[in-house]
Parts: C-alpha cells; sequence; structure tokens
C-alpha cells in the first residue's frame, strides 16, 4: 500500500497530542511530589502565606484582599466569556456542511469532511473545558471573598486557603485547555503545523512550568495582632467609662 499524505493525520497528530499529554502528567506527578520545583506550587505557597495574613486583619480592613481577588473573577469571567463566544463559533461551522474554507491543496494533509468534523470537535471540547474550567475558578473565588469578608466569625484558615487554592487549580486547567486549543487549531492548516505547535509547546511550558526559586519560609502567625484589638477595645471602653464619670462629676458639681 503506497503511502499518501492523508497517513501524517494518523501518525502525527497522536503523537503531538501524547506529548503534550505526557508532559502534563509529568507535571501533575512534580505538583504532587515536589511542589516546590513548580510554578504552580510556587504560586500557591505564597497564595496560602497571603490568605492567612489577611485572615489577621479585621474584617473591615480587608478591601485590599477583596480588590485582588475580584480582579481574579473579572479576568476569568472574560476567560469564560471568550471560550464560550469561540465556541459558539465553532458550533456554528460545524452546522455549515461545506467546510471549504480548509479544504485546498495547499493543506498538506487528509482533507475529508470527517477529518474536518473531528477538527472543528476538537476545538470545541477544548473550549468548552476552558469555559467549565473558568465558570468553576469565578465560583470558587466568590466563596473565598465570602470567606475573608465575614466579620465577627473565626473562619479557620484552611477554609479560604482551599477555595483559593481550587479556584487556582481550576484558572490553570482552562489556561491548559486553551493550550490544547492553540496546537488543534494549527491542525486545520494541516498536520506537520499541528506537531510542530506541540513540540514548540511543550519546551515552552516546561521553562514557564519550573521553579528554581527557594520558597520564602513565612514566620508562623502570632497572636500579636489579636492582643493588639483586644487592648485597644479595652482601652477605648475605659476611656468611655472615665468620659462617662467625668460629665457625672460635673453635673453634680453644678
Amino acid at each position: 500500500m503506497a503511502w499518501t499524505k492523508e497517513y501524517l493525520d494518523l501518525a502525527l497528530v497522536p503523537s503531538g497530542l501524547f506529548i503534550m499529554s505526557a508532559y502534563h502528567v509529568f507535571l501533575l506527578y512534580r505538583c504532587i511530589k515536589f511542589p516546590e520545583t513548580t510554578g504552580i506550587g510556587y504560586e500557591n505557597h505564597f497564595r496560602k502565606a497571603w490568605v492567612e495574613r489577611m485572615l489577621q486583619v479585621e474584617a473591615k480592613d480587608r478591601g485590599l484582599s477583596l480588590t485582588t481577588i475580584n480582579s481574579t473573577i473579572s479576568a476569568a469571567t472574560f476567560l469564560a466569556t471568550i471560550s464560550l463566544g469561540l465556541s459558539s463559533l465553532i458550533g456554528t461551522w460545524l452546522a455549515d456542511s461545506s467546510h471549504n474554507l480548509f479544504r485546498n491543496s495547499l493543506i498538506y494533509g487528509n482533507t475529508s469532511s470527517s477529518i474536518v468534523s473531528v477538527k472543528y470537535i476538537s476545538l470545541l471540547i477544548c473550549f468548552l473545558v476552558a469555559f467549565g474550567s473558568f465558570l468553576q475558578c469565578v465560583r470558587n473565588f466568590v466563596h473565598a471573598s465570602f470567606l475573608i469578608s465575614m466579620p465577627n466569625a473565626e473562619i479557620p484558615v484552611s477554609y479560604a486557603q482551599k477555595a483559593v487554592i481550587r479556584g487556582s487549580a481550576c484558572w490553570s486547567i482552562g489556561l491548559r485547555a486553551i493550550y490544547y486549543a492553540t496546537t488543534l487549531l494549527l491542525w486545520i492548516f494541516g498536520p506537520i503545523p499541528m506537531f510542530a505547535a506541540s513540540v514548540i509547546m511543550v519546551v515552552v511550558l516546561h521553562i514557564l512550568d519550573r521553579n528554581v526559586t527557594p520558597l520564602h519560609e513565612f514566620e508562623p502567625a502570632s497572636s500579636e495582632n489579636l492582643f493588639t484589638k483586644i487592648n485597644g477595645e479595652l482601652t477605648a471602653v475605659a476611656n468611655r467609662v472615665i468620659e462617662h464619670q467625668d460629665r457625672s462629676d460635673m453635673n453634680q458639681t453644678k
């Protein structure tokens, strides 16, 4: 059987997807076993410390933390909107049975209608996964903002930390889905650009995902702020009592 260019899709596309999937499995292993060697673990380390320090501040003074969370929510909402819009656009293309746009002779690979449909469906799945991940990111960060801004309540630090870390994980999953969609988008122009993009993507992600900076060891949270708060409240009460007593004495003198 003679070799034809249609066989390139069967060889290069699964190879490119396997390279990207194998890299992300390796990254997941490093995040679980050696989180300090990854950029995700490095960022989560500082997120946990940030949440712990923010919860030591009084609820009325936590506006900075809520502003930070709201900026992340806005970014996730924007990316979710973009993913949904692209999914709708791809769905519209799928409804069009012609697909003549990417069936010219310049594409070196299989240009049959079935392969073109598989390309669009793969892109649609990636963008839908990204949309769902960014929605879950918004959900977790909204929950974290409720926990951080709750007044007159001793919320365990681990509750807020878990919400922030989960939101960050959903953010990362959404970005990874967009990375997959980028390589699959190049598959529309042939299997060779898709495979080359997969290899380049893995090399770039490996550089961005690794961490060589030692983690900063934060000092454990102390009760100094709590004692300061109690002392301030007692002082205020004492001052009010003294002021009230002075006024009473003045009235009796008159």
